[in-house]
């Protein structure tokens, strides 16, 4: 007796009726005809019997029948067409018939796979049409648990046909490109989430099959599985491993001692700081085993091998995860630590097979106290057999058990995969349907709400009730949206949520796109976002555009969004954030005079008089002082009816203002309450906003290199003495006889209000501005590294160039080109008329114009130069001493030969290559790729930092200048600068007003207050303040400890005028050559033995 299907209305087919169709399939003359005849038997199966038909009418066994026929290729042809329209017609209607196809007759799919092989083309097409039908109509979640099992097993066999592999490596392929994260509907997302998470989960099985492939010899299988490995690995997830997968990909394909050395040195330069997951350990479990197992690994490679091993267990936050996959990588760890000579070797090994035990939790497997045990089949399995008894249970037709027993397995490992995904709501979706007709009396919707509700109580067991809001609490936005920036996808169908009165701190890595979601919002270009007219939103920037010649009342009256505003209120507001009124008063001030701080006040101003719901503040407390930061966190916290959004590195100001925190996490943004504190509390590892960490960003500086003549590094190299300095059209003096001194141990800060000089100050003592009185003295080899408090005024000028292409064009010709822009290098009238005068030297020649600087060598404690005079032959060339071209006016002149040799000497070691610069940029923590293909114009604000600062230090100086160096770098990059300031080994002067900062690393302090500096002595550094430092640790450099305040400004060290005596050289008696023949040769040999890149030591005769 057949069953008919509980839902089909049509009358149960006879086996004859059957039959006929068919024998009309397989004797079918066209193409067309038996597709249409293979429509018509699965639209006659749906409407009577549905998939009890197979079994009843043997209709599996004939087609895989004629699928194996050798003699007729027109069966051979029409068994896959039959395929294709049961694959495509059946599963969409009564899922059930996937278990049928994937589990119960697993032989369907490899007919298929198998007919690829087929020498007629038509054979091979219809195959293919039959695989692409059951792929495009398969969920998420039944591609992994159904087709990839499959997919697996056909792969397995030795006796597979090899176009067989390649189809099954490229349904491999599409199954992890489906998964890509990209910019479909809210839905589509999802589905590629779900599919991205479960074969994550599966990468360890899936890695070694289609390395296998790989490495097959025939080379369309080779090729193709190259094709689907590079395909998986997208599904990582992971931004530190995502740059070496090219080189580790190469490593599988080419398996020699060369590749995984490189492979393993490759990843011991990576800095690991995402949580490690499945996926990545999948990938690099297996590399990581055979370098420790090899046993002809170098003692070098093995040290890298078991320093990755133990950087990668700390971030494996899941025991069950490391308990998968550390059980390969201990014995090889243990048998380093055990067997490895290099005692060094040895002891690193304990610590990473210390941590590879706290990870896998205890001994006895047992889930650690917290962690959240994952769902089983079983635990499903045992609520559907539940759940599905109470309301009646199953149809008892003939066949039935069978497939029931397949059908509960199945459907227990889909809902398992969506629980553990958290995706509860897709329960229903992944029981009811395939119920439907083997459930009585048309319970299986009832009885998937039933598993469902088990399911969502038991989330909520597990991970707690969702956080229930104040009934008080307004909602003023709430969008969901996809944010791109060019090709690059920052953000994911992901939620914003606001509710009025609530001040959100946004924070994320630099280029996250924290800057670009603020600039969407204030333009009006974000989905869903509702527009001006309906929630007034105003951004608050750092805008260096104004019109510099207006006063700032005129300024802000000018502004057309304010036009309605009349001048009194604007005076008014003004006042408030402390412009002063009146003629003498701030507000007739020109806007181009203003510091940095007053800008950002003048910009709140306005964001104050439009009225604004929403405030959009973009690094606020820059280039604000400790008295207007406490000013604007005391405005936002009085102003409740004012919603905030802010991007802020500055982590006290983060901690007082912040309701909620907003982070950014897989493109996604996720919703903290609390500030700061709390956030961190709840992802420790977010720690980094409180310490100054290089662990994450690394910032490398090169060695500054040696200044002839000194000798000691609180020696003074470049002082001002008696300087003031006046502003065009300024009523006084912003300095007034400033007198300082610096060395190449100075760690500096200057201090002072908004407005007070400190610029100034450092503009002087670089040359970027001329004192009207006084003098500015430097050492003449000195190479100053600067940047400016407005960073970006370095590159604006070259927005469509790379990092790289920006600087080869900065030091083409062997200088700097921004050092010869210079105010103090440019050329006045009244320099281009000394180039005309004539001079008499009394050397009995007469009078005679010159014409360049030669060349320059020692004289006594200074210099003499080679001069070339107009009109005469390079041999009447004259050697003219420093002091006397400097009396008779050549200031400037002198002044670029010196900046020239200084240039010429910081980049003797330096080849202007893309290779080695973009080695440099690394080294600064700009990703090469960035560096090498992005133009300027389309990198955030910290980037652009790290392009300047790259720029300034790529000719070795020797003196650092940093204007508000904390603005624009986000937490990480700041505490990487900070780690490598403190081990620079030259000079360093900065102003910042982020006191953590320059607690850390300043023990100077110059305090500018109303035109006057003031020297604070010998501080104390907060060393705690660096995460790698420890009570009595010497990780901070002795640059930071030793630099004396008392000695490098009180002159104690200094001759007079800034002379530098040129060291004599003494001849060696013979007994002495041989000696510093002997040391040289041992300094050879040490660098020979020394590790891989490691420069060779100069030969020089100072053994000091």
């Amino acid at each position: 007796m057949i069953s008919k299907s509980s839902t089909p209305s049509g009358v149960v087919p006879t086996q004859e009726e059957i039959s006929s169709l068919l024998n009309t399939i397989f004797t079918a003359e066209t193409s067309q005809a038996a597709l249409d005849a293979s429509y018509a038997l699965t639209n006659l199966l749906l409407n009577s019997v549905g998939f009890r038909g197979f079994q009843t009418y043997g209709i599996l066994g004939e087609i895989k029948k004629a699928a194996a026929d050798k003699k007729n290729g027109a069966r051979r042809e029409s068994a896959m067409i039959i395929l294709g329209a049961l694959f495509e017609k059946l599963p969409p209607a009564q899922p059930i018939n996937e278990v049928v196809f994937l589990v119960q007759d697993v032989g369907l799919a490899a007919a298929a796979l198998d007919a690829l092989a087929d020498k007629g083309a038509v054979v091979r097409e219809s195959a293919q049409y039959a695989l692409d039908a059951l792929f495009a109509n398969l969920k998420p979640e039944c591609m992994v648990v159904g087709l990839l099992p499959v997919l697996l097993r056909y792969l397995g066999k030795r006796s597979g046909k090899w176009q067989g592999s390649v189809g099954a490596y490229e349904l491999l392929g599409r199954m992890a490109d489906k998964a890509k994260m990209g910019m479909g509907s809210k839905e589509e997302e999802k589905t590629k989430d779900i599919l991205r998470e479960s074969m994550g989960k599966r990468l360890a099985g899936l890695i070694p099959i289609v390395e296998a492939g790989m490495h097959d010899l025939k080379v369309e299988v080779a090729k193709q599985a190259l094709k689907t490995m590079t395909s998986l690995t997208t599904l990582l997830s992971n931004d530190d491993v995502a740059p070496r997968i090219p080189l580790l990909i190469k490593t599988m394909q080419n398996p020699s001692t060369e590749t995984l050395q490189k492979a393993i040195h490759a990843l011991s330069q990576t800095t690991f700081v995402a949580i490690v997951t499945s996926p990545v350990l999948a990938l690099l479990t297996p590399l990581l085993e055979r370098s420790l197992n090899t046993p002809t690994t170098s003692q070098e490679v093995l040290r890298q091998t078991v320093v990755v091993v133990e950087n990668l267990t700390k971030l494996v936050h899941d025991p069950i995860e490391a308990r998968t996959f550390l059980p390969k990588l201990k014995p090889g760890v243990q048998g380093v630590r055990d067997r490895a000579s290099l005692p060094e070797v040895r002891e690193l090994a304990t610590r990473a097979a210390n941590v590879i035990n706290k990870a896998m939790g205890d001994d006895d497997g047992n889930i650690a106290r917290g962690q959240i045990a994952p769902t089983t089949p079983d635990d499903v399995m045992k609520v559907l057999e539940r759940e599905t008894k109470l309301r009646g249970g199953t149809i008892d037709a003939p066949g039935d058990a069978e497939l029931w027993s397949l059908t509960k397995l199945y459907i227990s490992q889909i809902v398992c995969e969506d629980v553990n995904l958290r995706e509860v709501q897709r329960v229903p979706l992944c029981v009811g349907p395939y119920l439907q007709q083997l459930v009585k009396d048309d319970q299986a919707q009832m009885v998937a709400e039933a598993v469902q509700e088990h399911f969502v109580q038991e989330d909520h067991r597990k991970f707690g009730q969702p956080i229930k809001e104040a009934s008080t609490e307004v909602e003023i936005v709430n969008t969901e949206f996809s944010l791109a920036y060019g090709g690059m996808l920052l953000l994911s169908h992901t939620n914003l949520r606001l509710l009025k009165g609530h001040r959100y701190g946004l924070c994320g890595r630099n280029g996250a796109g924290k800057s670009t979601l603020m600039r969407s919002i204030a333009e009006g270009k974000l989905e869903g976002f509702p527009s001006k007219d309906q929630l007034r939103t105003c951004f608050v920037e750092h805008n260096q555009g104004e019109d510099a010649d207006l006063n700032i009342l005129e300024f802000v009256s000018k502004d057309p969004e304010l036009a309605a505003t009349g001048q009194e209120r604007i005076s008014e507001v003004l006042s408030e954030v402390g412009f002063t009124a009146g003629p003498e008063g701030r507000q007739q001030q020109r806007v181009g005079s203003l510091s940095g701080g007053w800008k950002m006040k003048l910009a709140l101003a306005r964001a104050m008089l439009m009225g604004a719901d929403v405030l959009l503040l973009d690094e606020p407390t820059n280039h604000l002082d400790v008295s207007n930061v406490k000013w604007l966190q005391e405005y936002l916290k009085s102003h409740t009816e004012i919603t905030s959004l802010i991007v802020s590195h500055d982590s006290g100001f983060l901690d007082e203002v912040c309701t909620d925190i907003y982070h950014y996490e897989a493109k996604k943004l996720v919703c903290y309450q609390g500030n700061l504190a709390a956030f961190v509390r709840v992802k420790p590892e977010a720690k980094s906003y409180y310490t100054l960490s290089a662990s994450q960003v690394q910032f490398k500086f090169p060695n500054p290199g040696l200044l002839t003549g000194v000798k000691s590094s609180t020696r003074s190299i470049i002082r001002m003495t008696n300087c003031s300095y006046t502003y065009p059209g300024a009523s006084k003096p912003s300095l007034q006889d400033v007198s300082c001194a610096l060395s190449l141990s100075s760690r500096t800060a200057i201090i002072g209000a908004n407005g007070a000089g400190k610029s100034t100050l450092i503009k002087l003592l670089t040359g970027e501005t001329v004192p009207q009185t006084g003098k500015v003295e430097k050492h003449p080899n000195l190479r100053i590294g600067y940047i400016k408090q407005h960073a970006l005024e370095h590159v604006e000028m070259h927005m469509e160039k790379t990092p790289n292409q920006y600087l080869q064009w900065r030091y083409a010709n062997g200088d700097d080109r921004e050092v010869l822009m210079k105010q103090t290098r440019v050329l006045t009238p009244e320099d281009k008329a000394q180039m005309e005068k004539f001079v008499n030297l009394g050397d009995g020649k007469g009078e005679r114009r010159i014409e360049n600087l030669m060349g320059r060598q020692k004289y006594k404690k200074s210099f003499q130069y080679e001069v070339k005079w107009i009109g005469m032959l390079p041999k009447h060339n004259s050697q003219i001493s420093r002091e006397t071209l400097l009396e008779l006016g050549f200031d400037k002149l002198v002044q670029e030969f010196d900046d020239h040799e200084a240039s010429r000497e910081g980049l003797g070691f330096r080849e202007l290559q893309p290779k080695v610069i973009s080695k440099h940029f690394e080294d600064i923590g700009l990703d090469p790729e960035i560096a090498n293909h992005n133009e300027i114009s389309g990198l955030s604000g910290g980037q652009k930092v790290k392009v300047v600062l790259a720029g300034a230090m790529w000719n070795n100086p020797h003196l650092l200048v940093l204007d508000e160096p904390t603005n624009y770098l986000d937490r990480d990059s700041l505490g990487g600068l900070a780690v490598a300031i403190r081990d620079y080994k030259g000079g360093v002067v900065m102003i910042s007003h982020n006191e953590e900062f320059v607690g850390a690393l300043c023990p100077e302090q110059w305090h500018v207050a109303d035109g006057r500096v003031t020297h604070k002595g010998h501080l104390a550094v907060a060393l705690d303040r660096f995460e790698d430092s420890r009570p009595g640790s010497s990780a901070a450099s002795s640059n930071v400890s030793s630099a004396a305040a008392s000695a490098v400004n009180s002159g104690a060290e200094d001759g007079g005028d800034m002379k530098f005596k040129a060291k004599k050289k003494k001849k060696l008696t013979r007994a002495q050559l041989k000696e510093r023949e002997v040391r040289r040769r041992l300094r050879h040999i040490e660098w020979l033995n020394s590790a891989k890149g490691t420069p060779h030591p100069p030969d020089t005769d100072d053994e000091a």
